[in-house]
């Protein structure tokens, strides 16, 4: 799949921003006055600049609100829904806080648990996709939910459970990473399949279908070569998960808090981001059948 930089930027900031707020709604944080209104101010920036990046991936955005009308059928009707939802709710929730510096607890845990239902819609949208064989597993919606707690988590100041999530996070990624690379072989698509013409035998590419590049091609095909994806993989993890539990470690058993969390955070934002590009550029769409690109 085609990595567009616009979509990379959603999925990273607005887990990221998302995040934050299920731990504000949890009261993992409670600030009052203007600390509360900062620390929203963090999370909105995130979350909805975020869901304001995806918009320009879209070939007509100006008509991203005839989305919410499908979400019997679609999970991105269901992620706009959730979003508003969701950004209602905390705003109401952080409102008590900046001005009246009261917390309402049931009014932040719902508003936290809709931030990470908009997290979980989000990574449904690829999930569900039977054409991309790599997305369809329970770990695309476990990653992204484990990002988003873990970044917002790192955020937010929770050395001890960002730490724990992330190491779990790497862990989660690798195996997705393993159990990815065999799922387009395991589901049985080829070439036969792709073309129906299996029942005549063997089925090869002889010339392209047309002779230049389509829409289809730009978007569903994008190929990556092993040696660049494996080292790649080496530095997302080194960046988005090993480098900041080490800071996090440090951070516990130094006075050097202010000094390393900065890091920590720019370092798995980076590695998250180079994660993001490999989802969407190792990911491959049947249709690349098609056109003999497999």
């Amino acid at each position: 799949m085609h990595p567009a930089s616009s979509v990379i930027i959603f999925n990273t900031f607005s887990g990221l921003g998302f995040g934050l707020l299920f731990w504000l709604g949890m009261g993992a944080l409670v600030p009052t006055g203007m600390g509360a209104f900062i620390w929203f101010t963090i999370a909105y920036i995130l979350a909805v600049g975020g869901l304001i990046a995806s918009t320009f991936h879209l070939g007509h955005p100006e008509r991203a609100i005839k989305a919410f009308s499908q979400w019997k059928t679609s999970w991105l009707s269901r992620e706009g829904i959730c979003a508003v939802f969701a950004l209602i709710t905390m705003a109401l929730y952080g409102a008590g806080l900046v001005f009246a510096e009261a917390r309402i607890p049931l009014i932040g845990i719902i508003g936290g648990i809709a931030s990470l239902g908009v997290v979980f819609t989000t990574s449904m949208i690829y999930a569900q996709m039977k054409t991309v064989p790599r997305w369809r597993h329970w770990t695309t919606p476990a990653m992204y939910l484990l990002l988003s707690i873990g970044g917002g988590a790192l955020l937010s100041g929770q050395v001890w459970i960002a730490t724990v999530l992330l190491i779990v996070g790497a862990a989660l990624q690798v195996f997705s990473w393993a159990s990815g690379d065999t799922r387009f072989k395991a589901s049985g698509t080829n070439m036969e399949t792709a073309t129906g013409l299996g029942h005549i035998g063997k089925v090869r590419a002889f010339e392209p279908p047309h002779t230049g590049t389509n829409y289809l091609m730009r978007e569903f095909i994008h190929q990556v070569g092993r040696k660049h994806a494996d080292q790649l993989r080496i530095i997302t993890i080194g960046l988005a998960f090993v480098l900041p539990v080490i800071l996090l470690i440090a951070i516990e058993v130094s006075s050097l808090s202010h000094a390393l969390a900065i890091p920590a955070l720019l370092s798995h934002v980076a590695g998250v981001l180079a994660l993001r590009w490999l989802f969407f550029a190792q990911a491959e769409h049947v249709v690349g059948l098609y056109y003999g690109k497999r």
